[in-house]
């Protein structure tokens, strides 16, 4: 069994960018580190913040956050054989940055995320 690095990492699902961009810049006190019309990321505390766009559409009810792991596919099959069920496989965001997440039997959506 692989250790997590922990929650580094928390991302949320938005409908008007420019909006929650206004609210998460005056509530962290910083400028977002990327700043795009597909994603807007704040780096602060040792955490990254993200807004995503269209999050609804790729199944965020609410806020996901994401354990940090070593090795993401040996994390992804430990977690599912204990009875997790994945709903969305590993995929590359760019920049070598590897996600999935994986729903437990209530339905929380665990996120994971691997660097390169």
């Amino acid at each position: 069994m692989s250790e997590t690095q922990g929650i580094k990492t928390v991302l949320h699902p938005v409908t008007d960018l420019a909006a929650a961009k206004a609210v998460f810049t005056a509530l962290l006190g910083v400028e977002p580190a990327h700043d795009a019309e597909y994603y807007v990321g704040y780096e602060t505390a040792g955490q990254h913040i993200g807004l995503v766009p269209g999050g609804a559409q790729q199944g965020m009810t609410g806020p996901v956050a994401h354990w940090h792991v070593a090795d993401i596919e040996a994390k992804l099959a430990e977690v599912t054989a204990a009875g997790g069920s994945v709903q969305n496989p590993v995929r590359d965001v760019g920049g070598g940055r590897l996600v999935a997440t994986v729903t437990d039997r209530d339905g929380n959506v665990l996120g994971l995320l691997q660097d390169r």
